[in-house]
C-alpha cells in the first residue's frame, strides 16, 4: 500500500482530495504473470479522478492500520466485490452465497470504524452498501431472486441489469441524482435491515437501492454501480463533500 505524505494535500492546495478505494485481492493473470494481485476496475479510479479527486487504492491489510490510513485520506469508497460473510450478521450461508473474503471484510469494517471516528465522508457501492448495513448491525437478503422472482438486478455473470430507481424526497441522494434514475445493477443480494440509515431509493419491485445516514457527514450507499454509468452527480457530490473536509 502506498499513501501520500501527510502534507501532500496541503502542497496540492487542497484542490484535489485524496479518495481511498477499497480493492479486491484475487488471483489474476497479466503479461507473463499469474499470481495473487490487488486490483480494481479502472472505472472506479477514472470517475473519481474525473470528479476532481485523487484515487488511492486500499487493498486488504492489517485492520489495526485502518485508523492510520483514514487519517491520511479525505474520503472513503467501499467498492463492489464478493458476498459478505453471512456469519458477520449471524446467519448460515444460503446455497447461492459464496466466495466471501474474510480478510477484505475485516479490513473494510475497520476502515468504516475509523471513518466514523474521524467523520470522514463515505460512499458505498454495491457490496459496499451491504457491508455498511452489516457494519451498522443490519442483515442482508442472501439471494434477491428469492424475493423478487426475477434476475433483473443481476441478469448474468459479467453483465448489468437496467433498473429504474425512485429516490426519496428531501434526501441527499435526490439532490444529487434527481427524483428518478436508471441505474446499472449487478447484485444477487440486497440490504434487509440497516439500523441508523434512512432508506432513500427503491426499485419498482421494492428492493432497497440506496441508504444514507442522517446528519451533516456524507455517508451514503447505493446498490448500483455509478462508476459504470459515469453517474457524475453522485460522484461529484461525494468528491465535493471530501473537498470540504
Amino acid at each position: 500500500m502506498s499513501l501520500p505524505s501527510e502534507n501532500s494535500a496541503e502542497s496540492a492546495g487542497r484542490g484535489r482530495p485524496l479518495i481511498g478505494l477499497s480493492t479486491y485481492r484475487e488471483r489474476a493473470a497479466w503479461g507473463v504473470w499469474d499470481q495473487p494481485a490487488d486490483l480494481l476496475p479502472t472505472t472506479y479510479a477514472d470517475i473519481v479522478a474525473g470528479a476532481g479527486g485523487v484515487p488511492v487504492m486500499l487493498p486488504p491489510a492489517d485492520p489495526t492500520l485502518a485508523d492510520t490510513v483514514v487519517q491520511r485520506i479525505d474520503g472513503l469508497v467501499i467498492c463492489g466485490g464478493a458476498d459478505v460473510d453471512p456469519s458477520r450478521y449471524g446467519e448460515e450461508p444460503h446455497e447461492r452465497t459464496a466466495n466471501w473474503r474474510p480478510d477484505r471484510d475485516a479490513w473494510e469494517l475497520a476502515l468504516l470504524d475509523a471513518a466514523e471516528r474521524h467523520s470522514v465522508p463515505v460512499l458505498g457501492i454495491c457490496r459496499g452498501m451491504q457491508l455498511m448495513a452489516v457494519h451498522a448491525g443490519g442483515r442482508l437478503v442472501q439471494h434477491t431472486p428469492d424475493v423478487t422472482g426475477t434476475l433483473d438486478h443481476g441478469p448474468a455473470p459479467g453483465s448489468y441489469g437496467d433498473v429504474a430507481v425512485a429516490t426519496k424526497a428531501g434526501s441527499r441522494l435526490r439532490e444529487l441524482v434527481g427524483p428518478t434514475v436508471d441505474v446499472n445493477c449487478h447484485h444477487h443480494q440486497h440490504v434487509a435491515s440497516h439500523p441508523g440509515f434512512e432508506p432513500v431509493a427503491q426499485a419498482g419491485d421494492g428492493t432497497l437501492e440506496a441508504m444514507e445516514l442522517p446528519g451533516d457527514r456524507f455517508c451514503l450507499a447505493v446498490q448500483w454501480h455509478p462508476e459504470v454509468a459515469r453517474d457524475s452527480g453522485l460522484i461529484a457530490g461525494f468528491v465535493a463533500a471530501c473537498h470540504a473536509q
